[in-house]
């Protein structure tokens, strides 16, 4: 069905007599070489804009640092809560750094509320540090290894770090 065209061939043309060649040297062909943005085994911080809302659950052996609004539960490496950033849901990571606001539980190896952090819920924790300034209410509890599913830990202590509204109960 289809065939070469030898019209733009190299080599002898129509009414050329071949010639012997000298010994031409090979031509190497070109190679594709890939080289990865980032160094290998290193892998940037998966980020969600400040104009981003998600509805829905988040998972990744990596980082994540969120900037907008998550509705659902997250689960990461290390995790960043930025300043403008809203998450409400329960979020579980090796290392937590809360700059912004989280309603729902936290559960994290190292947790860090900074100075700017609001965090309404309960802290499940190996270790934590709670920076003066931080509003946190809930409770806090340490244990060997807060990242364990399917446990339930009773509240052993009720932290409020900033004045808060009066609670009936």
């Amino acid at each position: 069905m289809f065939s070469k065209s030898r019209i733009n061939e190299p080599g002898p043309k129509a009414g050329e007599t071949e010639k012997p060649k000298a010994a031409e040297a090979p031509v190497s062909k070109p190679t594709m070489d890939f080289t990865p943005s980032a160094p290998k085994g290193k892998v940037a911080a998966s980020v969600l804009s400040a104009d981003l809302t998600v509805v829905g659950n988040l998972r990744t052996t990596g980082d994540i640092q969120v900037e907008g609004t998550v509705e659902g539960d997250i689960r990461a490496h290390l995790l960043t809560v930025g300043e403008t950033a809203t998450i409400r849901g329960e979020i579980v990571a090796d290392d937590i750094v809360v700059n912004g606001r989280v309603i729902g539980r936290v559960r994290g190896l190292k947790v860090r509320l900074t100075s700017t952090a609001r965090v309404e819920g309960d802290i499940i924790h190996k270790s934590i540090a709670i920076e003066s300034g931080a509003h946190f209410e809930g409770s806090v509890q340490r244990q060997d290894d807060p990242l364990a599913t399917g446990r339930t830990p009773a509240p052993q202590s009720r932290v409020i770090t900033q004045p808060a509204e009066p609670v009936e109960e």
